[in-house]
């Protein structure tokens, strides 16, 4: 009788728990079990790990073989347990050493050829099992995600003749070393839209707080160019929000290197259900605000979306995490999320422009944007109307600001709130923001007045002081202005 140890990596979220791989080989009938609550795909490396270990000429044991993926109540799934599993044979069967097994952990999808295919979540893993004091064994295709964890230590393998010979000492993988991303990441340039100066000084204000937006106008005015230029003015990406951002897309199987320190700009269509914003499964997967994180997520034609579906981003938007329950387990993903949408002004999309050609009726208009709720509207910090460019300006030469100039001051304000507070102004809470958002008397006077007139919620209050903050950040002041209250409360009354 013989017995094996590995360890292994379940995904459950995004937590990537330990899994002990304990195979055990003895006499009697031929049989191969798998134990541990696995799914369909695990159950099915069975053929997969026979057929490597036939043909890549080592001995398939003609005995009662038991594999237990323990702990038995976390649920395995994919095929990243196929590695692992046929090492454990060979090492129960004294076909490979064992003395070297608990260094490492290991994950890899066997081809029949025994060969090693991708899995997905690698960087997931080795993100969460940096701090194990064991290296890692992952396909080659893995490796250059793996090693994006600076803590980690990664061995890129092709196939399991090569894994094999690693653990026997005959011929040592070499650690992978992570390539750093010297190319820049490439966003397109603010400076092609024409005109909507209002709008620009609005996304930079949000990329510097990291506030939602909400634009209005009618079709072709250039929202949706605005929201794919919007990821170009945010502050680079840092190291342990790139990590996070490429974990989450590793989970979905998603990730590109060449990709490292992008921000993520997610665009679902208005088709879109609530599970694929917010994720989902019997074995959950992260949604697009998931995807999203530290990004980019744009809803257009937004009062297209069912109502039932955008409800589901309240509770994000104030948490910044969202929370999968489902009858078998749950998981927790992160959703720390920009929110930038769009909207036409009526049905037809022409209110207000100066075509004049909308005939929309006022009860029309009034059942079209109430698709939208007031709880939902109320977490939107920023609100404003992207009217029709004038001839005269499209035929001009585009001569905005470029990206690279906003970004340069957003990236000064977002400085300016990380010393003062450790995190943006959007995401201060109550007594923070009573205490680094206070305006002089006259911005009191002023906010008083405008909570009275446009009925703002005691949420909506914060929001403009909020906002408030990140334009004095701007301009490097420490106080707030009268001037900076007037132009925050200007973001607030969007007639829906």
């Amino acid at each position: 009788m013989g017995l094996a140890v590995l360890y292994s990596r379940a995904l459950s979220g995004m937590e990537a728990d330990l899994v002990t791989v304990e195979v055990h080989i003895a006499n009697g009938l031929p049989q191969f079990t798998i134990v541990g609550l696995p799914e369909t795909e695990v159950k099915e490396s069975k053929d997969r790990v026979r057929a490597a270990l036939q043909n890549c000429q080592f001995d398939f044991p003609a005995r009662r073989i038991t594999v237990n993926l323990a702990p038995a109540d976390l649920p395995k799934e994919s095929g990243r347990f196929d590695l692992p599993i046929a090492l454990g044979i060979l090492a129960a069967t004294g076909q490979i050493p064992s003395d070297k097994l608990s260094e490492y952990e290991y994950a890899g999808e066997l081809a029949l050829t025994g060969e090693l295919r991708a899995i997905r979540g690698a960087l997931a893993m080795t993100y969460r099992a940096a701090n194990s004091g064991r290296a890692f064994i992952l396909p080659h295709a893995n490796a250059a995600e793996a090693a994006l964890v600076e803590e980690a230590t990664v061995y890129p393998a092709q196939s399991l003749l090569q894994v094999a010979a690693h653990l026997a000492g005959r011929e040592p993988i070499s650690t992978y070393v992570s390539q750093p991303q010297t190319i820049p990441p490439h966003y397109p340039d603010m400076r092609e839209v024409k005109g909507q100066t209002q709008a620009k000084r609005a996304l930079e204000i949000a990329a510097a707080g990291g506030h939602s937006v909400l634009m209005m106008g009618p079709p072709g005015t250039g929202k949706s160019m605005l929201a794919a230029r919007f990821p170009g003015i945010l502050p680079q990406m840092s190291q342990t929000e790139a990590l996070q951002s490429a974990a989450v897309q590793s989970l979905d199987g998603n990730f590109d290197v060449k990709k490292w320190k992008t921000r993520p700009y997610r665009a679902p269509h208005h088709t879109a259900s609530g599970v694929a914003l917010v994720g989902g499964g019997s074995n959950p997967r992260p949604g697009e605000i998931s995807m999203a994180l530290h990004g980019v997520l744009f809803l257009d034609e937004l009062p297209e979306f069912d109502r039932s579906v955008l409800e589901v981003l309240r509770e994000p938007m104030e948490s910044g995490h969202i929370t999968i329950s489902r009858a078998a387990q749950r998981a927790d993903f992160p959703a720390q999320f920009q929110l930038i949408a769009a909207m036409n002004p009526c049905p037809c999309g022409y209110l207000g422009h100066y075509n004049g050609k909308c005939r929309c009726t006022p009860d029309q208009i009034s059942r079209y944007r109430s698709k939208i709720s007031g709880p939902l509207l109320d977490r939107i910090d920023i609100q404003i109307e992207v009217p029709a460019v004038p001839q005269d300006a499209l035929l001009n030469k585009a001569d905005g600001e470029a990206s690279a100039d906003l970004q340069a001051r957003v990236e000064s304000a977002r400085q300016l709130q990380l010393a003062r507070q450790g995190k943006p102004n959007a995401q201060l809470s109550v007594i923070e923001t009573d205490t680094v958002c206070m305006p002089d008397a006259q911005g009191v006077a002023l906010l008083q007045h405008a909570i009275s007139r446009l009925s703002l919620s005691a949420r909506a209050y914060h929001r403009v002081l909020k906002v408030a903050r990140s334009i004095a950040d701007l301009e490097g002041m420490d106080s707030i202005a009268t001037k900076h209250i007037a132009e925050a409360v200007q973001y607030r009354r969007l007639n829906l």
